[in-house]
């Protein structure tokens, strides 16, 4: 299997993602298209997912973007990583939980690399650490699945500004809390790009 690879520098607006990575899943569905890792940002923007709920939006002035992915609201901007994926499992496994596992996996061991112990609650999706009794949430999964092609993806919180989060329950979680690995102390982050995608092609290929 063949895995394109897309690493953007400058932000990316995010509707304009979305429609790139729907022409891509209609590429790859009829063959024309290699499947797709794509790492970048996102200017500052607010979305909600399938299960999202009204009553999570504290702010009710914040302008926020219906999306289809699974998963409820949540925020992107500057400094968190954002990996968009359109991945065949029509080659792989038809198991949604084999690919979230996979995908937790993923960011794991990316974490791990940095210095981060983390780890995957299947109670709550996403990938957490915990610091002294607290578990902290660093980063947030989201998908669909069209004809067994799975698409979206996961963000990573690097260096984003966290308050951006109050305007909303992150997720739908009330009782957890949101961190960044410049909050846990990591300083060297400029090969994390790299780091993703290596993790995410060892996974995947």
């Amino acid at each position: 299997m063949n895995i394109e690879v897309k690493n953007s520098i400058k932000a990316v607006d995010y509707r304009k993602s979305m429609q790139i990575l729907e022409q891509r899943v209609e590429g790859v569905l009829s063959g024309q298209k290699k499947e797709l890792v794509w790492v970048l940002e996102h200017k500052s923007v607010y979305t909600a997912g399938a299960s999202a709920n009204k009553s999570d939006v504290i702010d009710k002035k914040i302008n926020i973007i219906k999306t289809n992915r699974g998963g409820k609201h949540t925020f992107h901007g500057p400094g968190q990583k954002v990996v968009y994926f359109v991945l065949d499992l029509n080659k792989r496994e038809k198991s949604i939980r084999k690919l979230l596992t996979n995908i937790e996996e993923c960011i794991i061991s990316v974490l791990k690399d940095l210095g981060i112990k983390s780890h995957a609650d299947r109670k709550n999706i996403g990938i957490w650490v915990k610091k002294k009794n607290d578990l902290y949430k660093i980063a947030a999964i989201g998908i669909k699945v069209k004809k067994w092609i799975a698409y979206h993806g996961f963000s990573l919180n690097v260096s984003n500004d966290l308050t951006k989060y109050e305007a909303i329950i992150p997720c739908g979680i009330k009782d957890r809390k949101i961190t960044s690995l410049s909050i846990l102390g990591v300083k060297n982050y400029k090969k994390i790009n790299d780091i993703i995608i290596n993790k995410f092609l060892n996974t995947f290929l």
